[in-house]
């Protein structure tokens, strides 16, 4: 039996184990994921558990505090300065980072297109992600966010300067005005228990063409369901959450997956999402 797992502190609950799972049946790997919570103040001890797994996720708020212990960084997770991923190849522990792959699978799953003028809501670890694959796909790209997030914000068009040489725009969220190809909401507004509330009015959300929101509980936010009604291309975030562990064992396996192998597990995941 094959063991891999998910480290963070603290973990909770956790779709993780059951989506790997899945996963596992469809190449028929005989595979373990566990929940491992580690305490940053113990962090190398805990590190140190995980010797005989073949591969382990990384989430909050290990995701920069892991890489002094690896090797080697793939080209994304150094572009990030996160892993989500870590490989062990011969003793060697490499870090990846699939959720930026997890993003750009499930935008094509929904046939949705990276291009063009992007809109994207919010500063965080996730947000920072979508606006480097905003630049990266050759959009024109606009931050939108809080009054008090603005800094943020800024910090993350510096660091496309310096690393892409590309510029964006910053605007705060009641600025928004035009017409938009893509928007991208990175923040937590929409997420249960407060699910009455959207990043943006119905109408600005109305003036883009798609929307993508990485908030998969509830499945329909209030951006959703305003997507839905304006016939608009849209995903929540539940199929860039499946699609990231997946490339996850693509990396670990050697295996690969398609979209249609992974629509079932999206529904499997959606009906335990629902209980």
């Amino acid at each position: 039996m094959k063991k891999f797992g998910l480290i963070g502190y603290p973990l909770g609950h956790s779709m993780s184990p059951l989506i790997h799972k899945e996963l596992f049946k469809l190449n028929n790997i005989e595979g373990d994921y566990s929940l491992n919570e580690i305490n940053p103040d113990c962090f190398e001890e805990g590190i140190k558990e995980l010797k005989d797994f073949c591969g382990y996720n990384v989430t909050i708020p290990h995701k920069t505090g892991i890489i002094p212990y690896l090797q080697e960084l793939s080209e994304r997770a150094r572009l990030f300065g996160a892993v989500n991923t870590v490989e062990i190849k011969d003793g060697r522990l490499i870090g990846h980072n699939t959720d930026c792959h997890g993003f750009l699978r499930a935008l094509e799953m929904a046939d949705i297109e990276l291009g063009g003028k992007v809109l994207l809501c919010g500063s965080g670890g996730v947000s920072r992600m979508f606006a480097f694959e905003s630049i990266l796909a050759g959009a024109e790209l606009t931050i939108a966010v809080r009054n008090d997030d603005v800094p943020m914000a800024n910090q993350i068009k510096q660091e496309i300067a310096d690393k892409l040489g590309k510029s964006c725009e910053v605007i705060t969220l009641d600025e928004v005005d035009g017409k938009y190809d893509l928007l991208i909401n990175g923040t937590p507004v929409g997420m249960y228990p407060s699910v009455n509330s959207c990043v943006l009015p119905r109408e600005k959300v109305l003036s883009c063409k798609a929307v993508f929101d990485a908030v998969y509980n509830p499945l329909e936010t209030m951006l959703i369901r305003y997507a839905k009604e304006g016939g608009l291309k849209y995903s929540n975030g539940l199929p860039m959450l499946v699609w990231q562990a997946a490339v996850a064992q693509e990396i670990w396996l050697g295996v690969s997956f398609t979209a249609d192998q992974i629509k079932p597990v999206i529904e499997i995941t959606e009906r335990e999402l629902k209980k």
